[in-house]
């Protein structure tokens, strides 16, 4: 396969790596256009010779040529201007050097090879990874099996011991009674007799020590598989919850570790059982040295410590507490709230079912947190586990806890270490099992809590549950905020990834990334991998006049699921870009070119755009308009504000500035079907029955005004908000605006901000 086309099928990550090797010396196009040609030359040897430079060169132009003739048969007009605007560059810039060319596409081809061969690299490792835990699986499926097979062994073992020692009884019990008949054996027959029950109680011995060695071995071959299960399985999945409960992959489902806990459990209990048959074989038979009296009791014992170890680990939390209203938030919980949390009994065997009851408690054991705030816990806190119809597992759901603060005499505030979304809090379940000679305590602990007193206090109590998660896997260090360690820039970029492919289909890209990575660690940083960020710069202000960071990334998720959600499914925003960078990335765009991007100095979630103009010397001029909010947005989606969007120019004639979204996509192709309604002309206004109606049918568009000499101003008005409140509050100051020369009509003249202070130096165009 070509290796453009390899490129092409790599994830976006690499693609952005490719990206940034073209620019304007030498644009993507003509990579994409004439790749097939471009790697079949050599070009490190044209790169040494001027004259295989210059041809080659000329060989490129006559490509571009070529291709310009097939779009002009596309009746393609655009491409054909894109194709003759390369051409004219490539001339200017390597017409007299064209050996400087020759070696940008030499080195753009060799990078091309490295970010290839470093993908596929990652990808190896990937699918060695997955390859390795399906091997480790099917390791351990493997030995449950010789587990189970040995079990079954031992169980015919004893069913044949037991009739080997049937056999000896009897054979024993007969000779004696023989000896004292008159017509008895003779004493040949006697000692024949003799000397086969002697040779049956060597095999009786012989069969005795096999049994309690398999037994032995079985209960090794048990003990180990609960050492992996209990030491790296179990851990493993809870490591996977953490990550799922803050926005990671969805956890693996429990299942399988069920079955294997269960396996298990079956087999120590079969071999009990096996044990329990072994006491009543040497009840009826025993001797000197019997293997059976020495070993049975320690035997039992390690069996009886192995299944008691095996129980204690199988109670798990399922799915972690969380508010219904907030099924993305897990562990932040509001006081008086109610929330739910489901345990799971992993050990599924008929004997348990509706045999565990278990009660919840509120930071059981917690007394050496002074300062920190104490809660009851409210609601039917005790469950009896039962088998699920839906699964078959064993399992307890509580739904209806609430928590509700005790109130303490004197102001506490002043008194907690933390700020009330610092403090971790827990949930401890607890049960006891007696059956059979068992008698188990159960427990497990929900993973720390953050409790809040006001929804606006979830944001930042989220901001401790990502960081906690993200950095730590002991559920009971709750003073973790004392002394809260710092994160790598390689930790926190995956998290902050995950917040957005959460709650949409999209996560961010390595681009996207690199300008939270800037923005947090300083551009000096360059993305570096080691950089250590602090709790305190993740979620705290450095000052009075800025906001956290976490504060402004929420902020921009609640802008997208609110508004913006499927605009940033399908790819239409690029969200994060610095100004710096969309001056590169829109410069050699067509005019009207244009991206979306979030803004940096909105703490509550705004969205621009920018695009890009030439002047008469052919140089970029690019505008950027005032960012939209939740408030505009709330009355206005996107893509109408984009398609009725104008500037008005000197003329006094509105026009659309935005033809292309970023790269190339023209705006009706990107945006048409999230239009509200498609632009219609104007249908002649009917005179006769005007008076009758009463109205006119109109349409409200979003203007700019732009006087001449701010027409390379970097910030334009932003396009007024077409809210019903505005149509209401400020349409008779509006008429009498428009009434003036359109000229005129500008927000010095109509004093827009004394009438509405939620809009910020706009205009309207009716």
């Amino acid at each position: 396969m070509a290796q453009w086309c390899q490129l092409q099928q790599l994830d976006s990550k690499y693609l952005e790596q490719v990206d940034q090797l073209y620019d304007d010396s030498f644009p993507m196009d003509i990579r994409q256009y004439l790749s097939k040609w471009i790697e079949s030359i050599d070009w490190e040897n044209v790169a040494v010779q001027d004259s295989l430079a210059t041809v080659r060169f000329h060989d490129l132009l006559a490509q571009l040529d070529d291709q310009h003739s097939r779009f002009a048969l596309e009746n393609n007009f655009l491409l054909q201007h894109n194709i003759r605007k390369i051409k004219r560059n490539l001339q200017d810039r390597f017409q007299e050097d064209p050996i400087h060319m020759a070696m940008i596409i030499s080195r753009n081809l060799n990078e091309e090879k490295k970010i290839l061969a470093h993908a596929k690299s990652i990808e190896a490792d990937i699918e060695d990874t997955q390859t390795s835990m399906v091997l480790e699986k099917q390791k351990l499926d493997n030995k449950l099996k010789e587990i189970k097979i040995k079990v079954q062994e031992v169980d015919q073992n004893i069913k044949s011991l037991e009739e080997l020692q049937d056999e000896h009884d009897f054979r024993v019990n007969t000779l004696k009674n023989r000896e004292h008949e008159i017509n008895g054996l003779t004493p040949k027959q006697l000692e024949n007799e003799k000397l086969m029950i002697r040779d049956m109680f060597f095999k009786l011995k012989f069969k005795r020590v096999e049994v309690v060695g398999q037994l032995s071995d079985v209960l090794n071959m048990a003990e180990a598989v609960l050492s992996d299960m209990i030491s790296e399985e179990l851990p493993e999945w809870k490591k996977r919850q953490q990550s799922s409960c803050i926005g990671g992959p969805p956890n693996a489902c429990l299942d399988q570790l069920q079955n294997w806990f269960t396996a298990v459990a079956e087999s120590l209990q079969q071999m009990r059982q096996q044990l329990k048959k072994l006491q009543e074989l040497q009840q009826k038979y025993t001797y000197e040295n019997d293997p059976i009296a020495m070993q049975k009791g320690f035997l039992e014992g390690r069996a009886l410590t192995l299944f008691q170890k095996l129980l204690q680990n199988s109670l798990v939390v399922e799915r972690q507490p969380c508010m219904p209203t907030h099924p993305h938030r897990p562990l932040v919980l509001k006081t008086q709230v109610q929330f739910t949390v489901k345990l799971r009994f992993l050990v599924k065997l008929q004997e348990f079912n509706y045999q565990l009851k278990v009660k919840a408690v509120f930071d059981k054991d917690v007394t050496e947190k002074k300062g920190f705030r104490k809660f009851n816990l409210l609601g039917t806190n005790t469950k009896v586990m039962n088998m699920e119809e839906s699964n078959g597992s064993l399992a307890a759901e509580f739904r209806h806890l609430q928590l509700k603060e005790q109130k303490v005499a004197g102001n506490r505030t002043n008194e907690g270490p933390l700020i009330v979304t610092e403090e971790l809090h827990c949930l401890c379940f607890e049960s006891e099992l007696n059956q059979s000679g068992l008698d188990i305590k159960l427990e497990t602990i929900s993973l720390p809590i953050v409790v809040i007193s006001n929804v606006s206090q979830l944001p930042s109590g989220w901001a401790s549950i990502l960081w906690y998660n993200m950095l730590t896997s002991e559920p009971k260090n709750l003073k973790f905020f004392l002394s809260p360690p710092a994160a790598t820039w390689g930790q926190l970029s995956e998290v902050l990834s995950w917040q957005f492919s959460s709650v949409t289909k999209r996560g961010l890209n390595e681009e996207q990334l690199g300008m939270l990575a800037d923005k947090l660690l300083g551009s000096k940083a360059q993305r570096n991998q080691d950089g250590l960020i602090p709790w305190t710069k993740f979620c705290k202000s450095p000052n009075e006049k800025s906001y956290p960071f976490w504060l402004w990334i929420e902020a921009i998720l609640d802008l997208i699921k609110r508004h913006l959600l499927s605009l940033w499914n399908d790819g239409c925003i690029l969200g994060f870009v610095s100004k710096e960078r969309e001056k590169v990335m829109l410069t050699g765009k067509c005019p009207g070119t244009f991206l979306l991007r979030f803004s940096e100095s909105s703490r509550e979630g705004a969205i621009t755009f920018t695009w890009v103009e030439h002047d008469l010397y052919d140089k970029p001029v690019f505008h950027a308009v005032e960012p939209y909010t939740k408030k505009e947005l709330t009355a206005v989606t996107l893509p109408d504000i984009i398609r009725t969007y104008k500037v008005m120019a000197a003329e006094n004639i509105p026009e659309n500035p935005l033809r292309f979204l970023y790269p190339d996509i023209p705006k009706d192709k990107a945006f048409g079907k999230y239009y509200a309604r498609a632009s219609e002309v104007s249908e002649p206004m009917d005179v006769e029955n005007f008076g009758n109606r009463g109205y006119m049918k109109t349409e409200l568009i979003s203007v700019s005004e732009v006087h001449p000499s701010r027409l390379q101003d970097n910030i334009m008005p932003m396009s007024p908000d077409v809210y019903k409140e505005l149509t209401r509050s400020v349409g008779p100051v509006l008429d009498q605006c428009w009434s003036q020369s359109p000229k005129d009509f500008d927000v010095g003249t109509c004093d827009l901000e004394l009438i509405h202070e939620d809009f910020q130096m706009t205009t309207d165009c009716p």
